[in-house]
């Protein structure tokens, strides 16, 4: 089993601190750390939030929330195992060419250490602020996931689709691998249906208002569809009872997620605070090193 600390960005948008939970959660055993992404928060919005009960955003516009792709870099620099995911890019409001380049550059200048966390975003006023279609915007996606690894894979390469075109065109660095992970992330079953014809990964997002679990088996069903083997897919989720305080058998719940086929747990890092060193160190030794 996998684990994940989220919420690294936003809870830690200073170099310093950023730094001390990279090396911390290094340290412990984690696998990696998330980084979440806005480009914008319009001050007034009519658009629901999906995983909070208000419906409001977090925080409001005045939380920082630096660049996922900057921070990540910075806290690439300073670790040297640590694995970082974006949780999630909102895809379709990116160039794909642009961010190809800068994953791939990520990724080569780290040693192969970055995952590509995408969604296809809930906030229509950010997209009209960036002058971006709030329609159509999972086949968008599709197609830029397309597109990127094409660009990945291959010099030279070629693309043609209704938002994405180029003809024999070269993007480098490559990823180390020639490709990186992409991980879907939602709470939808058009989320989970991507994830299963086109992801590596599923996140159904640990915040969701909405049951999660069956979605793992839309995506299985999907990857089955479309030629996959659904074992492929590493499937994620939320554990609380793992959670400093919970008082529950921690043991017990990552065999009961690891008998649904979860492959990574992904945890919030606000839970370990303020005592980091002491709570994430004791994470380790007695969950970490005993899976």
């Amino acid at each position: 089993m996998k684990f994940t600390l989220h919420f690294g960005n936003n809870t830690f948008p200073d170099l310093a601190g950023a730094t001390r939970l990279c090396r911390l959660a290094e340290a412990a055993g984690f696998d990696s750390v998330v980084a979440v992404d806005h480009v914008v928060f319009p001050s007034k919005y009519s658009s629901t939030y999906p995983y909070s009960a208000t419906g409001r955003l977090p925080g409001g516009p005045s939380g920082m929330l630096p660049d996922p792709l900057i921070w990540m870099a910075a806290m690439a620099a300073v670790t040297t195992r640590l694995r970082f995911m974006t949780g999630v890019i909102i895809l379709p409001l990116r160039n794909p060419l642009v961010l190809a380049k800068q994953v791939a550059t990520l990724d080569h200048m780290s040693g192969g250490r970055i995952e590509l966390g995408i969604g296809v975003g809930w906030l229509k006023e950010e997209f009209e602020a960036l002058g971006v279609p709030f329609e159509k915007r999972g086949k968008r996606s599709d197609e830029y996931i397309a597109a990127m690894r094409a660009l990945w894979a291959n010099d030279g390469a070629s693309f043609a689709g209704e938002f994405v075109n180029f003809h024999e065109v070269t993007c480098s660095p490559k990823p180390v691998a020639k490709d990186v992970p992409i991980v879907i992330g939602g709470h939808s079953e058009a989320a989970a249906k991507r994830a299963g014809r086109l992801g590596n990964g599923f996140f159904p997002s640990i915040g969701a208002t909405v049951d999660t679990a069956p979605l793992y088996d839309v995506a299985r069903r999907a990857a089955e569809a479309a030629g996959r083997d659904p074992a492929s897919i590493e499937m994620m989720a939320g554990c609380p009872e793992l959670l400093p305080g919970s008082g529950k058998d921690a043991g017990a719940a990552i065999e009961a997620r690891a008998r649904h086929g979860i492959g990574r747990i992904v945890l919030p890092v606000g839970p370990f605070m303020p005592n980091l060193e002491e709570s994430l160190a004791r994470f380790g030794e007695t969950v970490i090193r005993l899976t």
